[in-house]
């Protein structure tokens, strides 16, 4: 059976990206294919190729079999803003129908294991109608909760979780992501949310100076996902 997730943050810049490349290489590990989107990405460098963005690259790298850039990425914008002014400003189109039709092609690769990663967190505005919860919601897949470990990080995690629940979606594992090497009593943070939130528990990733995706893969418990 094919499984795929949907992959938020708590927050921005809390290692979405740097959690789903250690799932899908975890996954590669198993023996099972992998696939990966990244509908849209704001903060793109050009390049002779094209505005490349270094999530979506990661995310690439941790393709089997492999993957065009054009397919996991199909919505590049060079500003490393919030993604819905960065389209404003440079004339692009963010839409939950155009981004699903992306993420569908990516389907269609039939890899055993697909992870779609958002932008920011749950809410982040597409446009002023829509937001990625409303692509996560049109794909009809269960979620995977990335938790930025630092101060405020359990109310931001009830929140979130409590917003994908009211939107009719399954909490289907979240994972622990230290981001801040000085958070205070990060034990005991980590004592509460597993206490609080109602999903399978996919490991602590603490901090790693060079976050590989073979040093988090090692962190992590993928068995409640494949």
């Amino acid at each position: 059976m094919l499984k795929r997730y949907f992959v938020t943050g708590t927050d921005t810049e809390i290692g979405k990206t740097t959690i789903a490349s250690g799932l899908l290489c975890a996954a590669r590990r198993s023996g099972i294919t992998t696939a990966a989107a990244k509908p849209v990405a704001a903060g793109c460098e050009r390049t002779a190729e094209g505005l490349r963005n270094e999530d979506a690259l990661a995310l690439q790298a941790q393709c089997s079999p492999a993957l065009a850039y054009e397919l996991i990425n199909p919505v590049a914008l060079e500003a490393a803003i919030a993604p819905h002014i960065a389209a404003s400003e440079e004339g692009a189109e963010l839409s939950v129908s155009l981004l699903a039709d992306g993420c569908q092609r990516v389907f269609a690769s039939g890899a055993d294991f697909t992870l779609v990663e958002g932008a920011g967190g749950w809410r982040v505005p597409l446009n002023p109608q829509q937001t990625l919860a409303d692509l996560a919601r049109e794909l009809q897949v269960p979620v995977i909760m990335v938790v930025g470990m630092r101060l405020g990080c359990i109310n931001h995690a009830i929140l979130t979780a409590e917003a994908i629940a009211a939107d009719g979606l399954e909490l289907a594992g979240w994972v622990a992501n230290l981001v801040d090497p000085e958070m205070s009593r990060p034990e005991e943070n980590l004592a509460t949310l597993k206490q609080l939130i109602k999903a399978p528990y996919l490991g602590f990733v603490p901090w790693l100076e060079d976050a590989t995706a073979e040093r988090v893969a090692d962190c992590l418990d993928i068995t409640p996902l494949v």
